[in-house]
C-alpha cells in the first residue's frame, strides 16, 4: 500500500483556521489529518491546489498535457477548460482530441461543451456544433458544463438553438458559463435568469456588482491580454463566496512564469483576507463545477500543494491524487507525443491581394487597439493615399490589418488599426478568436504578404517579418497548438515576442495576444472578420 505523510502548517479554508499538523496519504487519498498544535512560524503551508476557473488551453499554444506540465509547477492542479477554439476549427473531433490528450497525464482538466461554434454568422469557421451535437457532448462524463454562452443576444431574444443548448445543460444538471461584456440591469437579469451562472467579462466593478446582485458568480480574469484584476479585486472583501480567479487566455511565456499563484500573491498585497483569496482560488471552482478534485479533507483525493508562505505563494511541491507532480520549480510530468489534427485549405497570397483602393473617402473607420483589453474603440482617421491606394501611415501609427480565410480561398478582408506601434514589417497569426482565420497587421503590403504566407506554409502559427528577417513559431495542431515541449515553445514565443517589440517597434505588452482578438466579433466595439469590418455594438458590418 502506497502510504506517506506530509507535515507542516495546514490551511483549512472552509473553517478558516491554520494549524500545525500531519496529513496521512494512502493510495492517492487523504486518510487522516492530525492536528498537532498551533501554526508554527518558519514552516511551509499545505493547502488545496489552485484551479483556473476558465481557460482556453489552446491559447497557451500547448496541448493539454504540455499545459499541465507547466501549470503544476505553480500549484495548479486543475482547470475549467473551454475547448471552444479547437472546436471552431475541427468540431467534435477537436473536443475529443483535447479530452483524450488531457487524460495522458495526472492533471484534472474539466472540459465544457462549446456553446457557440461558430461564434457568429458573420465569419467563416471550420465547423459548427448544433444543439444536438452539444447535447451529445453534455451527456459525456468528461464534460461538466456548457461553455461560455457568448451569444447573449440569442439568449435575450429566446433564439431556438441557443435555448435548446441551455436546456440540455439543465437536463444533465450541469452549469452554464456566461459571456456578456457590458450587459447590466434588466437585460443582465434576463440573461442570468435563463440559467447563466458565471461571467468572466466584467470590465468594471459596477458591472460585476450588478451581476452579483442577480445571483451570478464573477470570475476575476487576468490573462496575457485581458486584465481585469485591478478593476475587480476589491469585490473579494464582501463577495468571495461568489468569485473565482481565471486566466481565460494565457500565452506560453507567461504560463512558464506563473499562474493562479500570482493572483493570490497580488490579492494579499491588496489587503484581501487570506481565506477569501483561497476560497476563490481553490474551493469555489471545485464546488461550482462539481470537479473531481480534493479539497484537503479526509477521504478526498490528495490534490494539494506546499507553499513557502501565504504571501508570495512560492510553490515547493504539487500533488495530484497523491502523486508528486512538481517540486521546487521542476515538473515531473513527462512529455507525451501528440497527434496532428488540423484544417488549413488556402493557397499562398500575392502582394497585390493586400491592396486597398482609394475611393475618395475623406475619413475611414479604424480599429483602436487597447493594451490589456479585448474591447476596441472605433476611430475616424484621414487615410494616407499613395498611387490611388490607401496605405499604412507609420507617422500616425495607422497600420493595415487583414483577415485571410484559412478554410478556403476567398478575397482578403482589409481595414486599418491604430495603437499597435509597428515601425516596419508585419506580424501574423492563425490564432484569431474565434474562427481562427489568419489575422495580420503590417507596415506595408510586401511584409503583410510575407508574414501571411509564412503561416500558410506551415499550416498555422505566429510569424513576424521585416525585409531581412522571418521568424515563425509553427502551430501544426489546428493552427493553434504546438506538438513540441512546452518549455521550448515558451522560449520560442519569448524570442518572437521580443523581436516584435524591440525590432519592429510595437509598444503593446502582448502584441500577438492583442492581435488574436482583433477578429473577435462578440467583443465591442469594432473588429475585422474574414468577411469585413464589423460593428460589435450593432452586430452589423460597416460599409
Amino acid at each position: 500500500m502506497n502510504t506517506f505523510t506530509l507535515q507542516s502548517n495546514i490551511v483549512n479554508i472552509i473553517k478558516k483556521e491554520i494549524f500545525f499538523g500531519s496529513i496521512e496519504i494512502t493510495e492517492g487519498k487523504i486518510r487522516k489529518i492530525i492536528h498537532e498544535g498551533p501554526e508554527r512560524k518558519g514552516q511551509n503551508y499545505i493547502l488545496p491546489g489552485f484551479i483556473d476557473s476558465h481557460v482556453h488551453i489552446e491559447s497557451s499554444m500547448l496541448v493539454p498535457s504540455e499545459f499541465a506540465r507547466l501549470a503544476v509547477v505553480h500549484g495548479t492542479v486543475g482547470t475549467i477548460s473551454d475547448p471552444h477554439e479547437i472546436a471552431n476549427v475541427c468540431g467534435m473531433d477537436g473536443v475529443k482530441f483535447m479530452i483524450e490528450n488531457s487524460q495522458t497525464v495526472p492533471f484534472k482538466c474539466t472540459f465544457g461543451a462549446p456553446s457557440c461554434v461558430p461564434a457568429t454568422i458573420f465569419e467563416t469557421a471550420g465547423a459548427a456544433l448544433l444543439s444536438e451535437d452539444v447535447d451529445q457532448l453534455l451527456a459525456l462524463p468528461e464534460i461538466k458544463y456548457l461553455s461560455e454562452m457568448m451569444n447573449f443576444p440569442g439568449v435575450l431574444n429566446d433564439d431556438e438553438e441557443v435555448m435548446k443548448k441551455i436546456a440540455s445543460a439543465k437536463k444533465y444538471n450541469k452549469p452554464v458559463d456566461g459571456h456578456a461584456p457590458g450587459l447590466m440591469g434588466d437585460l443582465a437579469k434576463k440573461y442570468i435568469d435563463a440559467g447563466i451562472s458565471t461571467d468572466h467579462e466584467c470590465f468594471t466593478k459596477e458591472e460585476a456588482l450588478d451581476k452579483l446582485k442577480f445571483g451570478m458568480k464573477i470570475l476575476i480574469r487576468e490573462g496575457s491580454a485581458a486584465k481585469n484584476f485591478e478593476a475587480l479585486i476589491d469585490l473579494m472583501h464582501d463577495h468571495s463566496d461568489n468569485m473565482m480567479f481565471c486566466s481565460d487566455d494565457k500565452h506560453p511565456d507567461s504560463l512558464a512564469e506563473g499562474h493562479i499563484n500570482q493572483l493570490c500573491a497580488r490579492a494579499v498585497k491588496k489587503g484581501i483576507n487570506i481565506f477569501n483569496i483561497l476560497k476563490a482560488a481553490c474551493i469555489n471552482p471545485v464546488e461550482h463545477y462539481k470537479m473531481d478534485v480534493g479539497q484537503l479533507k479526509e477521504g478526498d483525493h490528495a490534490d494539494c500543494i506546499v507553499v513557502k508562505d501565504l504571501i508570495e505563494f512560492e510553490v515547493t511541491e504539487t500533488y495530484i491524487n497523491g502523486l508528486l507532480v512538481a517540486q521546487k520549480g521542476e515538473s515531473f510530468i513527462n512529455p507525451k507525443p501528440a497527434g496532428i489534427i488540423n484544417q488549413f485549405n488556402c493557397k499562398e497570397k500575392d502582394v497585390k491581394d493586400f491592396s486597398v483602393s482609394f475611393l475618395n473617402e475623406k475619413e475611414i473607420i479604424a480599429i483602436e487597439a487597447l493594451d490589456g483589453q479585448l474591447i476596441t474603440n472605433k476611430k475616424n482617421i484621414v487615410p494616407k493615399v499613395v498611387n490611388n491606394e490607401i496605405v499604412s501611415d507609420l507617422q500616425n501609427d495607422v497600420l493595415k490589418i487583414v483577415v485571410v480565410n484559412r478554410y478556403h480561398n476567398a478575397p482578403i478582408a482589409k481595414a486599418f488599426i491604430t495603437n499597435v506601434g509597428l515601425k516596419k514589417g508585419a506580424i501574423a497569426s492563425s490564432v484569431a478568436h474565434d474562427s481562427h482565420n489568419i489575422v495580420a497587421i503590417g507596415a506595408d503590403d510586401e511584409s503583410l504578404c510575407k508574414a501571411v504566407n509564412a503561416i500558410i506554409a506551415c499550416g498555422g502559427g505566429v510569424s513576424a517579418v521585416d525585409t531581412t528577417n522571418e521568424k515563425i513559431l509553427a502551430l501544426p495542431i489546428a493552427g493553434l497548438m504546438s506538438n513540441l515541449n512546452g518549455y521550448e515553445v515558451a522560449k520560442a514565443y519569448t524570442e518572437i515576442d521580443k523581436f516584435v517589440k524591440q525590432d519592429l517597434g510595437s509598444h503593446l505588452s502582448a502584441p500577438f495576444m492583442t492581435l488574436s482578438f482583433m477578429a473577435l466579433l462578440v467583443i465591442p466595439h469594432v473588429k475585422l472578420s474574414d468577411k469585413g469590418l464589423f460593428d460589435g455594438d450593432n452586430f452589423t458590418f460597416i460599409s
